[in-house]
């Protein structure tokens, strides 16, 4: 008895989601006529379209684009909200890959809350006036030191 009452159940479902499944297939009619414009609404008619005539005026100039320096670019890589300030969240939220290279063998011994007191070290270490925001000349000391270029071979 379970089993005629579990299979017409199942049928049941079997059915109804193949209903919907070809519900979901309809398409309009290619040919069907557009519907009918009800009398109750008002016909627009182009002349009750107001025009004005802006004479002489001219708007205002478009904004220039600016061509941001190195350190600018950098900066704002870590200034998520644009609000010229790095908190510490935003410092730390980009430093996923150098935990990655801090961990050279790949034993993961070294523990993201060490990375992480290293990295708030180095944020309060740049933090001057200890607002815990990093200004534009705040941020600059925190500049990766560049190396050297390899000189050319000499062939």
């Amino acid at each position: 008895m379970n089993r005629m009452l579990l299979g017409g159940l199942i049928t049941l479902v079997m059915v109804g989601l193949g209903l919907f499944w070809w519900q979901g297939r309809a398409q309009v009619e290619e040919a069907a006529p557009p519907p009918a414009i009800e009398a109750s609404e008002p016909a627009i008619v182009t002349s009750d379209i107001p025009v004005s005539d802006a004479g002489d005026m001219v708007g205002p100039k478009p904004p220039e684009a600016t061509e941001l320096s190195r350190e600018e670019r950098r900066f704002f890589r870590y200034d998520r909200d644009r609000d010229r300030s790095i908190s510490r969240n935003e410092m730390l939220s980009t430093r996923s890959a150098a935990f990655r290279k801090l961990d050279k063998d790949g034993n993961n011994l070294l523990t993201f809350e060490e990375w992480a007191v290293a990295t708030a070290n180095r944020f309060d270490k740049a933090d001057a006036n200890g607002n815990e925001k990093l200004t534009p000349e705040e941020f600059a000391t925190t500049r990766p030191k560049r190396k050297a270029a390899k000189p050319a071979c000499r062939c």
